[in-house]
């Protein structure tokens, strides 16, 4: 039991009135309380619950840290080479193979304004929507490919991924058909190409990557991925249920920082969840939970607005909403010593959930390319003008395009509409 939990326990059966001022105790106690951002979980995943400690590889023990909060999700460790795929050396090296895929995605997800692209944020959230339907109480499903081997993608809360999907296959065939390279796995290109999405958006960490995902046709259990308009109550519960705590799921809802909604609401397709879309910094935090204005174009999901409200993830979205960007930044995706910061570690058990092979997997982080630690976009005050604007025409629909793909708004400012009345 936390300090806090304690504290209020003894304070309460002591009673309010107990000397002068413990009211106002009790009532300063109650608000750090809920503005506090919690935990995250050290739950044990997979075969890991169940081996003991001599039994653990260097990759079994490293996730192991990771789940437990004793080691970094995040590493710069590269690739110095890049052998032919050809090569003999290439055919005995796990990861060599994972060099080639890995180049091939950084080109689809970089856009030339250097911010990522829709390919990108597809990615990202495919890796969620694979992993995301296994629970502690049904079982089944996890990071196993099915939501591209089997017909899941049929499913609305899929609809939008269509062409990463799209792309996905192709990967598969040309590494895995006629290259030859039978360990590559649906599975793995899932994940490993949600952490290749994830640290080419400009700020994104560089999470630790790991191979050897087993692939499955078998489709996983429906109605386990959140809904944009569920109540905070049952978001805490579904998470609760992946071993995901509700820190952890504040945490990785901040992978809305580079969206641009499409389907939640139609009728404004190409709207960003905050005023940076295609960049992984602090903004989608701070403007969710009202630390800084935020502009008409903004698009909020009716559940991160609830999330942001509820006494169990107030706490977490305002320590996120920091004004201090940098710090809040660091705190969020960052390494720390020995202390792994928010987002990687939940994305590395977001990508192990249902996975039971994880001490024989393999460590290839080294073929991810390398994080933008800084970024400004060169075309923000034309996107600051458009974001104030609910105007609907032809240009805007064209900036939202260039945006989506990732590429600068060539658009001349003056040209750019502002809805009358709107904030300037």
């Amino acid at each position: 039991m936390k300090l806090s939990t304690i504290l209020l326990a003894a304070l309460s059966a002591s009673g309010v009135n107990a000397y002068p001022g413990m009211g106002k105790t009790i009532k300063e106690v109650e608000l750090l309380a809920r503005d506090a951002p919690g935990d995250l979980s050290e739950e044990l995943l997979g075969d890991l619950k169940t081996l003991p400690s001599r039994s653990l590889s260097s990759v079994g023990k490293a996730v192991k840290g990771i789940l437990e909060g004793k080691v970094s999700a995040e590493s710069n460790s590269r690739n110095l080479i890049r052998l032919p795929l050809g090569m003999w050396l290439c055919k005995i090296d796990t990861c060599c193979v994972w060099q080639h895929i890995a180049d091939d995605m950084e080109s689809m997800f970089r856009g030339e304004s250097s911010r990522c692209t829709d390919l990108a944020r597809q990615a990202i959230r495919i890796g969620f929507h694979d992993a995301g339907t296994w629970s502690k109480s049904g079982g089944g499903g996890g990071a196993d490919g099915s939501l591209i081997l089997s017909d899941e993608m049929t499913r609305f809360e899929n609809n939008g991924m269509q062409d990463m999907v799209a792309e996905y296959r192709k990967l598969y065939a040309k590494y895995h058909d006629q290259a030859g390279f039978s360990a590559v796995s649906m599975a793995d290109l899932v994940q490993v190409g949600a952490k290749v999405a994830t640290v080419v958006c400009p700020l994104g960490p560089r999470i630790k990557t790991y191979v050897g995902r087993q692939d499955s046709s078998e489709p996983n259990p429906d109605g386990k991925l959140p809904s944009p308009f569920a109540d905070a109550e049952s978001l805490i519960a579904l998470f609760r249920d992946k071993t995901i705590t509700p820190r952890g799921l504040i945490a990785l809802l901040g992978a809305h920082t580079t969206s641009q909604q499409k389907f939640v609401n139609t009728t404004r397709a190409g709207d960003p969840q905050d005023s940076t879309p295609g960049v992984w910094d602090m903004l989608y935090y701070q403007q969710t939970f009202g630390t800084v204005d935020t502009p008409d174009r903004v698009f909020m999901f009716p559940s991160d607005v609830n999330l942001a409200k509820h006494p169990e993830t107030r706490g977490a979205f305002k320590f996120f909403a920091k004004p201090d960007s940098n710090h809040a930044q660091r705190d969020w995706n960052e390494a720390n010593g020995v202390n792994p910061q928010d987002y990687a570690r939940e994305y590395v058990r977001l990508s192990m959930l249902g996975v039971n092979n994880i001490n024989k997997l393999k460590d290839c982080t080294k073929v991810l390319p390398r994080a933008i630690t800084s970024f400004r976009n060169k075309d923000q005050s034309k996107l600051d003008k458009w974001l104030k604007s609910l105007n609907r025409n032809p240009i805007s629909k064209k900036i939202a395009e260039l945006l989506r793909i990732g590429e600068e708004i060539t658009v001349p400012e003056q040209d750019i509409p502002v809805t009358p009345g709107a904030k300037m």
